[in-house]
């Protein structure tokens, strides 16, 4: 009953006046006895939803069943009096009556109130109050007061009775003013109060020959206890009492209504009876309404201008950090070059930023943030401006400086950030790159801070961690591979990209066992453009992952051909290199899973090469080659022994193949280091299970000494040269060793 309750509240009213009507048909005292049952039922199922609801007041709810017992206890005096043949007005079953209304102003205003009432609050209800105030007194209360042909008492309780009704009226409307706590519980509460003041004008005031109206007015509050006993059985009951106040026009309808009741009021007397107008009353109510309504209104402009100036402060001011935002920089940073000074500015850009919130998560890395834009904020004077242009990148504006003092807070910044950072139980240590500019003779800021832009990537280009002034040299180096990025584009669309393959064969017997795709380019003008010249450029502009796809998909399909068209005589897998960008693109195994399934190859025939510095610092990219894995692609560790950590790497990421740097194969034939650490690493690669391949092997005499070592695959020129179609049976002819 009390879910469905829930879920239809409505029930509650209905209850309520089905009730009002049971209220009629009863003979003599049945009809207050029910009212007096209902009121107990009402109180205790109020108890009962504090219990279950858990209201932020209970004590108010509480006050409100003490309120609802004394009503009742009002309804069993009526009950008596009725059994004894009594009917006196008043009695002591009005004085019950008349004693619950403090407990139902207490409850109200408490609920209505908040943890911290407002002073708008306590404004609009001293309107609400004050309007309907003076209607009572002029139509209600004052008429009766001026009546002499009634009883005091009688005068009194009914005054009483008027008056608290508009008291309870007062006391509900800024619970429906409360954006949360105007649920259902707050109009069920309202529906009762409204209810009370209807059933007390009637019996008040209704004349006598209205008589058959009076036993629907006593049984209205049949109503009025179920419609309290709903709201607080309501969950919306639970709502915190300092939920925000309602924004928009409707806020200021109650009050507005109010105040317009003063005119009201002197029309309607004017047109009942000019003579007798009650102009002290009109008079001190419009007096106290105006100086509240613009009290009110005061409260409305200084909360505006509160308001206005916490948007602009947020909207010059980062959330996380609370550094000045890309905006405030940029404001600076014209001021400073259109005042012709020498302004220096700097960008700054955290290394490995991506990684923290990949490996430990983004709370990790806004903490990171925090801890890094205080230490930035304190490597210099208030004369300088730092700020958060966005993610982990920071800059600064020195309005008047020249560059050496820029390069020497770019020293203390540097030094700041290289103590460990605590963030969540993490010990991280972190480093950035940094580019400055030279703002002398510029007119146009958003120049300047392009320069210092161009530094900071050209700072990352080199290895990080370090700083960079602009030069000229940088937007002739930006330019060149700008115009490199674009005919890359153009190459991938017009076909001037080759695959070509190079073997692996294994030793002593020169068997091809696999073969390693790479990528060449014929450019129309250019002539043969190296590798190492336009992949760096595809890895920063980010056309790595349609070229490496392409190639993916083609060498892929060429592995297919070749164990169509060879049979036993094709290589058993095919390797493809895979760049730190194309693993750190979200769902790439799902890219190298869907082109096994186009072509046909299985997972275990593909080989999938990364470099030591790709997978150095985890998070995506670790993650990427553990899903290859799963696939059942072989994972090779290419250029090992060159990156940052290689034996701690090999208990991080799952590595079936070791591929051995050509550093170290180059002099293996000379006894020295190399020697000493290619014998090392074979000895590394068999202890933990896995295969070894030697790069750059040239010379027959470096295969043999290779193989004395325990090196079992090998891959050179002088094996064969990568070329478009690999003669297999030459390569193995080739890579034989001499018994």
């Amino acid at each position: 009953m009390l879910r469905l309750a829930d879920r239809c509240w409505w029930i509650w009213p209905v209850l309520g006046i089905l009730g009002c009507v049971g209220y009629t048909m009863l003979p003599g005292a049945g009809a207050p006895l029910l009212s007096a049952s209902t009121g107990v039922l009402a109180a205790a199922l109020t108890v009962a939803g504090v219990r279950r609801n858990r209201p932020p007041d209970p004590f108010a709810w509480l006050v409100f069943a003490a309120g609802q017992v004394t009503w009742a206890s009002g309804d069993l005096v009526y009950a008596l009096n009725q059994m004894a043949g009594r009917s006196a007005f008043p009695s002591w079953a009005d004085a019950c009556y008349l004693a619950a209304y403090p407990f139902f102003a207490v409850a109200l205003f408490r609920l209505g109130r908040g943890r911290r009432p407002s002073a708008g609050r306590i404004i609009d209800a001293a309107v609400t109050f004050i309007g309907l105030g003076l209607v009572y007194w002029v139509f209600v209360v004052g008429p009766i007061a001026g009546d002499g042909t009634q009883p005091v008492a009688l005068r009194l309780v009914m005054m009483g009775y008027l008056t608290t009704s508009v008291i309870l009226i007062a006391a509900v409307g800024p619970i429906l003013t409360r954006t949360r706590h105007s649920g259902p519980s707050g109009w069920l509460l309202a529906a009762g109060c409204v209810a009370t003041l209807l059933g007390n004008l009637v019996t008040s005031l209704a004349p006598a020959s209205m008589t058959w109206a009076l036993p629907w007015a006593y049984a209205i509050f049949v109503l009025t206890y179920l419609c309290w006993a709903g709201a607080a059985l309501h969950p919306s009951s639970a709502a915190p009492h300092d939920a925000p106040e309602r924004t928009g026009p409707h806020r200021l309808i109650l009050p507005a209504t109010a105040t317009m009741l003063v005119p009201a009021i002197l029309f309607l007397e004017a047109g009942r009876d000019p003579d007798h107008i009650d102009t002290i009353a009109v008079g001190v109510g419009s007096t106290l309404l105006v100086i509240l309504v613009m009290a009110r209104l005061a409260g409305f402009v200084s909360q505006v201008q509160r308001q206005s100036r916490q948007l602009e402060d947020l909207a010059l001011r980062d959330t996380l950090t609370f550094l000045p935002n890309r905006r405030v920089f940029e404001e600076r940073t014209a001021e400073a070059v259109t005042a012709g000074v020498r302004p220096q500015v700097a960008v700054l850009d955290l290394n490995g930023f991506k990684d923290v919130n990949d490996r430990l998560g983004h709370a990790v890395g806004d903490q990171l943030l925090s801890v890094v834009a205080r230490r930035l904020a304190g490597s210099f004077d208030e004369n300088g401006l730092v700020a958060r242009l966005g993610g982990d990148e920071f800059a600064v504006l020195l309005p008047d400086a020249s560059p050496e003092v820029m390069a020497g807070i770019a020293e203390r910044m540097t030094a700041a950030l290289r103590r460990p950072i605590e963030a969540d139980g993490h010990e991280l240590l972190v480093s950035a790159s940094i580019g400055s500019a030279d703002g002398t003779g510029l007119t146009d800021p958003v120049e300047l801070l392009r320069r210092a832009d161009l530094a900071m990537y050209a700072a990352k280009g080199a290895g990080g961690a370090r700083h960079r002034a602009y030069s000229d040299d940088l937007d002739r180096c930006a330019g060149e591979e700008a115009k490199l990025g674009a005919e890359i584009r153009t190459a991938l669309d017009t076909g001037q990209f080759q695959v070509v393959y190079q073997p692996i064969v294994s030793l002593p017997d020169g068997r091809v066992v696999s073969v390693e795709a790479l990528v060449r380019w014929r450019h129309p003008v250019r002539g043969f453009v190296s590798p190492a010249e336009f992949i760096p450029v595809a890895e920063n502009n980010g056309l790595i992952v349609e070229l490496g796809e392409w190639i993916l998909r083609t060498a892929c399909a060429q592995a297919v051909a070749w164990r169509r068209d060879l049979g036993d005589a094709a290589p058993e897998r095919m390797s493809v290199n895979v760049s730190a960008r194309q693993l750190a693109e979200p769902g790439f195994a799902g890219v190298v899973a869907e082109t096994l399934a186009w072509t046909g190859l299985g997972a275990a025939q593909l080989t999938v090469e990364v470099t030591e510095t790709a997978v150095f610092g985890g998070g995506q990219t670790v993650q990427a080659v553990k899903d290859l894995h799963e696939l059942g692609v072989k994972i090779a560790l290419d250029d090992f022994g060159t990156g940052h950590s290689s034996l701690g790497l090999l208990q991080t990421v799952p590595v079936d193949i070791l591929k051995v740097d050509k550093s170290f194969v180059d002099s293996i034939t000379m006894a020295g280091r190399h020697a000493v650490i290619a014998t090392a690493l074979i000895q590394v690669s068999n202890g933990l299970g896995l295969q070894a391949v030697a790069e750059g092997v040239e010379t027959a005499e470096q295969a043999a000494e290779l193989h004395r070592l325990g090196y079992r695959l090998a891959q050179g020129y002088h094996f064969g040269r990568p070329v478009a179609e690999p003669d297999f049976a030459a390569a193995r002819a080739r890579g034989a060793l001499t018994r």
